[in-house]
């Protein structure tokens, strides 16, 4: 015996809630980001302009990042490289060094020691550009939860938008936000100043109950 539209139409909108709910679920396991971590269970809180003054530095190479290594009259020690797990760049002739938390120029810099140092180039010069950066995670209620590309100077909009925008339930005056500097999220609420994502940000949007 079929079902009543009614009912047909309540079932279909639980399988979409479902389905959306599987899909978030999926993408928080990926990033480790559990449900629990969310603004009402008492995160610490931050400011936009605070959440903005620690990416303003400049950005900090981190694992999973490429890197572009270039020794100037050197080709053999020109490269492109990846940094590990643990947050060391391998390089030829050198060995392993914790680059983590450096900017790409004071991972030159290091570079450039560690081979006058060695005794493998007098005069080093050195330049590092990444090729690839950490993907971001926007999570939540918007449209498509997931892991997204990071492009310089991403602000907290745009992020978004790269994940179709908002659910008609989200809660769009605050965000919770996991940025690898952090050893806890912070929930941040939004004002007129752009939120500025960092590579590697988790972006958790929750439901509004207003």
């Amino acid at each position: 015996m079929s079902l009543p539209a009614d009912l047909r139409r309540t079932a279909a909108v639980s399988g979409r809630r479902l389905l959306r709910a599987a899909l978030v679920s999926g993408a928080i396991a990926m990033t480790g980001f559990g449900l629990s971590g969310c603004a009402s269970t008492g995160y610490p809180t931050a400011s936009v302009s605070e959440a903005n003054t620690s990416v303003s530095a400049g950005y900090a190479v981190a694992a999973g990042d490429n890197l572009k290594v270039t020794v100037f009259d050197e080709p053999s020690l020109t490269g492109e490289f990846q940094i590990d797990s643990a947050g060391n760049l391998a390089l030829p002739l050198i060995e392993k060094v914790a680059v983590t938390g450096k900017t790409p120029n004071e991972v030159a810099a290091l570079i450039g020691t560690e081979l006058k140092s060695g005794g493998y180039v007098l005069d080093p010069k050195v330049s590092v550009e990444v090729l690839a950066y950490r993907p971001v995670y926007v999570l939540g209620e918007v449209t498509q939860p997931g892991e997204y590309p990071y492009s310089p100077d991403l602000t907290f909009f745009q992020a978004i938008a790269k994940a179709g925008g908002f659910t008609p339930r989200a809660n769009k005056t605050m965000v919770v936000l996991q940025r690898a500097a952090w050893s806890t999220p912070r929930a941040i609420k939004l004002t007129d100043e752009p939120l500025i994502i960092a590579p590697g940000d988790t972006v958790m949007i929750e439901e509004s109950f207003l």
